[in-house]
């Protein structure tokens, strides 16, 4: 299995800002097969070295996650995240 873990930092940092971004990701549950499970939080701590929002996926193997990139709600958030993300990185491993 393999865990997809994406931090984003918004442009706009307010909280609607990021409850809206919040939404748009977590919109992915049960529409994408791939996704064994998805979770999703916002910071809480605000300090200046947090990122906003953090993404946490869990797929079945390499080729789940090709697939999950590709998916069309998958490429939906992306076109979202990439309006409003200042920066934002990744992590996957094998679990």
């Amino acid at each position: 299995m393999i865990k997809h873990i994406v931090f984003f930092k918004l442009k706009d940092r307010s909280e609607e800002s990021i409850a809206a971004t919040v939404a748009v990701l977590r919109n992915m549950e049960g529409k994408i097969p791939q996704l064994l499970s998805i979770e999703v939080g916002a910071d809480i701590i605000h300090s200046d070295r947090s990122f906003d929002i953090a993404l946490v996926t869990v797929v079945a193997s390499l080729d789940d996650l090709q697939a999950y990139q590709v998916h069309p709600a998958h490429k939906e958030v992306i076109a979202h995240i990439n309006e409003v993300k200042e920066l934002s990185i990744a992590v996957d491993y094998v679990i």
